[in-house]
Parts: C-alpha cells; sequence; structure tokens
C-alpha cells in the first residue's frame, strides 16, 4: 500500500483575512453580481447534473480531494491523505480535523458516510453523483476520522470523482432536517461561502464565512463578502448588464459580444477551454444514409470547420478533430487533421457509396431516395448557428440537412428516443475521458450512434480499470483512434467558455474543470 500525502494545508493569509467578524446581513462592502446563464431543473449537487449549479455551489461545498487548476494533480481537501489497496478495491482517507460545517455540524468520517448514504440512496434519483462513484461497494468506518470507500473492481476516475462539486460534502444535520425536494433551498456545506437564499429564476445568494482556514493550497486570500447570482437566460442581455454595472461576472458571452467587449477597459474577458467533449454532432448509425461508413466520412470532409470557427466563434475556439477536447487527459494528438475538408473526397466517397444525382436537382439520390439527413438542434452553444453552416456547406457536395430544433435538453432526450435522425448535437465535460464510456459503450443508454463494437467496448473498460498512467493513455489514445476511424462523430470546435468580468476584479481564476470559479480568490481592487 502507497500513501499520498500533503500534510495540513492550513492557509495563514486566508485565516488573517477572513477570521474577522462577518460581513453585515443586510450591506456587505465588497458585493458583486455573477451572471449565470442557466436556469437549471434544481441545484441539489447530489441529485442535479448541470455544469451552472456548480458555479455558486462551488464556493459552497469541499470535496475529500482536489485537483490543482495548474498542475491537474490531486491535492488534500478534506481529506490530508489517502491510500489505494493494491488491488485498487478498497480507498482509505483520512480526514481533516477542526472543520465544522456552516451550521455548526462537525466534519468527520459520520459525515461522509451519511453523503454517501444520500447520493447512492435510489429515492435520490442523482443524476449524475451516484455514477461517478462508478462500482461503488460500500463503506467502511476505521474511526472518527478515517473512512475506507469500497469497490467491487477497480475504477482508476475514482479520485477525479471525488474531487467535483457533484460529491461535495453536506451537513448530516441539514440533509436530515430537509427534505430531497427542500434541501437545494438550505444548502450547508463547510466552503469558503456559507449559503444565504436561493429563489429559482430570480437568485441565489452566498456569504462569506468568516471561519474558514481549511481549503486547498491554491486558494487565495480574496476579498468578496458577499456574491448574488442572477439569471441572464437572453445571451444578447450580457454583454450589456456588464457595460451597465448590473452584473460584475458573466459566462457564456457570445462570441460576437465579446470580440465587441476587447475594447472596452472597463471589462476584462475571460476565455476558459473547457476539457471533456467538443461541440460535436453525433451521427446515428442505425439509421438511413448514415448507417453507411462513407457516407459518414463523406460529411466530414464535407465540412468546413475553420469557416465555422471564423464565422460562429469569431476564432475563439480552435477546431476540434476527436471525441475529447485537446485539454483533456490522455488526448491523442495524433488525431490531428483527421478529416480536414476536402470536397473532392466528400464526392468520391458518396459516389462510391452508390450516390448520383439522377433527377439533376443538386441533390444525390440512390435508386431514387433522395440523400437527407435529419439533425437535431438544441438552442445553446451556437448550435443553431453551426446547424445553418452545415447545411449551406453539405448542399454544395448534394446533401440535403433538415434541421429540426428542440427548445430543451428534455425535447432533445425525447427525439433521440425515437431513434428518428441522423445527427444530434451534444457534449458532456470533465478532466478523465472515462466520459467516453457514457456515449460509446455498447450497452449505455446514452449510446446515440448505436455503435457496438466488442473492441471498442473492452479498451473503454480496461482505461477506467488500470491505474497506470501510461496503460491508460494508451488505451484511450486507441479509443480515439477507432471512434474516428468509424466516423463516429462530426467534431466543430473545443468548448471555450467566453467569460468577462470587470476590470476592478483581481484574480479571476477557474478550477481544474473549467467552468467553475475560483471565487475565494478574487478581489475587488479598493475593496477591504
Amino acid at each position: 500500500m502507497r500513501w499520498w500525502f500533503a500534510g495540513s494545508l492550513i492557509l495563514a493569509c486566508f485565516l488573517a483575512a477572513c477570521a474577522g467578524s462577518a460581513a453585515p446581513q443586510t450591506q456587505a462592502r465588497n458585493r458583486i453580481v455573477y451572471g449565470l446563464t442557466l436556469q437549471p431543473s434544481g441545484f441539489d449537487p447530489h441529485i442535479n447534473s448541470s455544469s451552472e449549479l456548480g458555479i455558486p455551489l462551488r464556493q459552497v461545498y469541499d470535496t475529500l480531494v482536489y485537483r490543482d487548476p495548474t498542475t491537474k494533480d490531486f491535492v488534500p481537501g478534506l481529506a490530508t491523505e489517502w491510500m489505494i489497496a493494491p488491488d485498487g478495491l478498497v480507498y482509505t482517507f483520512r480526514l481533516r480535523q477542526g472543520v465544522t460545517f456552516h451550521d455548526g455540524t462537525p466534519f468527520n468520517a459520520q459525515a461522509v458516510a451519511a453523503n454517501l448514504d444520500r447520493i447512492t440512496d435510489p429515492n435520490t434519483a442523482s443524476q449524475k453523483a451516484a455514477f461517478m462513484l462508478g462500482p461503488y461497494a460500500g463503506y467502511g468506518i476505521v474511526d472518527e476520522f478515517t473512512i475506507q470507500i469500497n469497490l467491487s473492481e477497480p475504477y482508476s476516475p475514482l479520485l477525479d470523482s471525488l474531487s467535483q462539486v457533484y460529491l461535495g460534502i453536506a451537513s448530516p444535520q441539514a440533509l436530515g432536517e430537509y427534505s430531497l425536494e427542500r434541501y437545494q433551498f438550505h444548502q450547508v456545506g463547510t466552503g469558503p461561502f456559507t449559503f444565504v437564499e436561493y429563489v429559482p429564476g430570480d437568485r441565489i445568494v452566498l456569504r462569506r464565512n468568516p471561519t474558514y482556514d481549511w481549503g486547498p493550497a491554491f486558494y487565495q486570500a480574496g476579498n468578496l463578502d458577499e456574491i448574488e447570482f442572477r439569471f441572464f437566460t437572453d445571451a444578447p442581455t450580457r454583454s450589456a448588464a456588464l457595460e451597465s454595472g448590473a452584473a460584475q461576472i458573466m459566462g457564456e458571452l457570445p462570441p460576437t459580444d465579446a470580440r465587441a467587449l476587447t475594447a472596452n477597459s472597463a471589462v476584462q474577458i475571460v476565455p476558459v477551454t473547457i476539457p471533456g467533449q467538443p461541440l460535436q454532432f453525433l451521427f446515428n448509425t442505425r439509421r438511413f444514409p448514415t448507417d453507411n461508413r462513407q457516407v459518414r466520412q463523406a460529411l466530414l470532409f464535407g465540412t468546413n470547420r475553420n469557416a465555422i470557427i471564423d464565422a460562429v466563434f469569431q476564432r475563439f475556439s480552435p477546431v476540434a478533430w476527436g471525441p475529447l477536447s485537446a485539454n483533456t487527459l490522455f488526448y491523442n494528438r495524433d488525431i490531428i487533421g483527421l478529416y480536414a475538408q476536402d470536397t473532392g473526397q466528400a464526392q468520391t466517397l458518396l459516389a462510391a457509396a452508390g450516390f448520383a444525382d439522377s433527377n439533376a436537382n443538386g441533390y444525390l439520390d440512390v435508386s431514387g431516395v433522395e440523400l437527407e439527413v435529419k439533425v437535431i438542434v438544441p438552442p445553446w452553444g451556437q448550435i443553431p448557428e453551426v446547424a445553418q453552416l452545415l447545411q449551406d456547406q453539405w448542399r454544395t457536395i448534394g446533401v440535403r440537412a433538415v434541421l429540426e430544433p428542440v427548445p430543451t435538453r428534455n425535447a432533445l432526450l425525447e427525439a433521440v428516443k425515437t431513434g428518428d435522425y441522423n445527427l444530434v448535437a451534444f457534449y458532456s465535460f470533465g478532466l478523465d475521458p472515462v466520459l467516453l464510456n457514457q456515449y460509446y459503450l455498447s450497452s449505455s443508454p446514452d449510446n446515440w450512434t448505436g455503435y457496438a463494437n466488442p473492441s471498442l467496448d473492452r479498451v473503454l473498460l480496461e482505461a477506467a480499470r488500470q491505474t497506470d498512467t501510461s496503460t491508460r493513455r494508451t488505451l484511450y489514445a486507441q479509443a480515439q483512434q477507432l471512434i474516428m476511424d468509424e466516423a463516429l462523430i462530426l467534431p466543430i470546435r473545443d468548448y471555450v467558455n467566453l467569460n468577462a468580468a470587470s476590470s476592478a476584479l483581481q484574480r479571476m481564476a477557474f478550477d481544474a474543470y473549467g467552468w467553475f470559479p475560483l471565487l475565494p480568490n478574487t478581489s475587488m481592487s479598493g475593496g477591504s
């Protein structure tokens, strides 16, 4: 057995900055408004799955471990050290002592156990957290400050999961006091900010925790006293809110607005590349004509991604080449340049697949059946604009694209269930490429491509079991290459979140996963 140890990382400077009296309940001096761009169906990290919920709740909860934003290494959080058994089935965590939840409840092994019980309880209906535990098989409390997590088989992404807000540790007293439906309005963690209120559709308010002195080493001594998160779901309102001072931080600016704001000295643009999947269109391999590999490859060759990056994303985003963004762990650089635009190659592949323009109407057909693809188009992430350009580009190679807009994520999921589509735009985020399992394992309910390959299954499952870094890198390189050889997706761009903030704010930074700001580090110039 081998121990990972980094000591008790007491942040003396942070304690000095935060140990004074709490900010006034009604008029915090260093107060900002942070613009959220989505209203998720819920804000409970153990239940809900959106990235948006982590923006405020990363400030409320600590996790057992963290990833350093720069090195991506695991560092202590609520656990000061951890040990992995040689067979990979038992993870032992020694917990930090002297930590209290915002309601005064002491943090200990029993508190961790209560959170694991809640997350894995079927009645919780966890959308993400429970699945992040992988082959979880229970826990064992060794003593007051030592807990073991047991697995039924090795699962190397466990530490990565435990570092994310969805597995943040909540007060067992608060979990017992409030129902599953009500807890999201009364959240209690151990983090640098306390939860004040949540008014759905309107605001979330957090206030600085004056006793916080157990954060990870990369937390610094910021001076924000209170943060009000407000919803700006209408994209055109975001830059106006920044320029008027109605908000001091905003995420997911439209690229054209971000480009315009670069000329405004009162605003700083903070682009952050998000690890995980790129903006992509997944091909349905079970439906004509994308059941034909040559057709899928032709659509890839027939796409001018550079033109899309220029027109839609204002060059803030890089071209994507595979199923992982370039800053995701174990990214395979050998796939860079695959399926670069080649109209001649696209036409050759379609001819080889038996398609020709038999009636001279500009669209190809075979046996009188026109070459038409149905594309499911959700409204976020500039996907409608991308889909419109794809429709125009594919027309030049004789393919008719029919765009099917869907208004919400739930509507997208319902459309996918019908199987009546050729491509669907979707992506998810994460640093560990185990996220590929959800979309490419033959048996996964989210295998929207419908592609089944025992060889790909073996590679993905073994990559999740292996703990050796070089072995995992080799396996994930194989998986990425196979996915692109089979042309299962059309990758468009690596996702970049275009954040903007008032120039009065200093040390704006984000965690290793890109979405979640390090607001304990942020300071307001001229503030106390």
